[in-house]
């Protein structure tokens, strides 16, 4: 019998803990054509706005050695066809989904949040607290503890209050547990990290940036442990409250990394582009490592390496060799 793989996020208890990461797995559709995706812990759609949007100039991703720089822009076509057809869609085939929110301002976050506080099917919103805020010269939300709180409160103050606000940060600032406790005082149920960091990559033919936009978002296994420090550092601060963590998660022993830094949820993101299957097969492996250690449950690794050495929980293993 394998462990107990159920996490929760506030109250809302997820199956298992691996989601896919906001963008990464696109409507849903994409990867419904590999495994169900109802077998996720939860399916977290790319940031929804309430305009269509266009996206950014192309080329807008790039790889880089162990990454991916990209710059997409929160490309997709609005609040309204999200409703109307990809919400329903993810429904019927039983996912959970949470729906990660975009905006430029604060009044848009509100308006956006409240557009969707009726709908049915939603499990949870996750906050970009990486998009720029117009009215600050474009200063990411996420590097401002006060202004991430202010959009967190007002996501919160409409969305329905049974639906966990979930606050994802960005690794760029200078204190990151300041900026999460800010966000959790702001309202915010649970945290998301890490968003991508600010990288870039010069084409040394063209003798230009690779990128159109210039400077992109940097996923991949080379910030992962960029990732578990983040994680980590906010667990020790704030013990009680849900972390999701991503970030170069492509094995069942990356995903285990950061459960035991503090994460209760992992997200897959930048692995999926090249291994379609990777949600399941890194949710198996990591079940596998789980077992093959004596956890009975999820729960009993989540922050274990901030313990002392020998206060971990008693598993199966350490109650069959006690009897022998």
């Amino acid at each position: 019998m394998g462990a107990d793989l159920r996490s929760y996020l506030a109250h809302v208890e997820l199956p298992n803990p691996v989601l896919t990461a906001a963008g990464c797995g696109g409507t849903g559709r994409e990867l419904a054509q590999f495994f169900d995706v109802a077998r996720l812990g939860a399916f977290v759609t790319r940031s929804i706005t309430m305009a269509p949007r266009a996206g950014r100039p192309t080329p807008r991703m790039a790889e880089t050695p162990s990454g991916l720089l990209n710059a997409v822009g929160l490309q997709g076509p609005g609040v309204e066809a999200f409703l109307e057809r990809e919400l329903p869609w993810l429904a019927e085939r039983g996912a959970r989904t949470i729906v990660s929110v975009g905006g430029g301002t604060v009044a848009e976050f509100t308006a956006l949040s409240r557009r969707l506080a009726d709908a049915p099917g939603i499990t949870a919103v996750e906050v970009n607290l990486s998009c720029p805020n117009v009215e600050d010269r474009g200063r990411m939300f996420a590097r401002d503890g006060s202004a991430a709180a202010e959009v967190v409160a007002s996501v919160r103050a409409a969305i329905r209050y049974d639906v966990p606000v979930i606050a994802k940060l960005s690794p760029d600032v200078a204190d990151i547990v300041a900026v999460a406790r800010s966000c959790v005082d702001g309202g915010a149920d649970a945290l998301a990290m890490i968003n991508t960091p600010a990288g870039m990559s010069i084409d040394v033919d063209a003798m230009r940036p690779t990128l159109a936009a210039g400077a992109g978002g940097l996923s991949g296994p080379a910030v992962r442990p960029l990732a578990v420090r983040c994680v980590w550092q906010a667990h020790a601060a704030l013990p009680g409250v849900p972390i999701i963590g991503m970030g170069g998660v492509t094995t069942g022993r990356d995903a285990l990394e950061l459960i035991l830094a503090g994460a209760c949820a992992v997200a897959v993101g930048t692995a999926t582009f090249h291994d379609p299957y990777a949600c399941p097969r890194i949710l198996r492996e990591l079940e596998e490592l789980l077992t093959e250690r004596g956890f009975d449950r999820l729960a009993d690794a989540v922050g274990l390496a901030h313990r002392p050495a020998g206060t971990g929980p008693r598993g199966r293993t350490d109650l069959e060799e006690s009897s022998l």
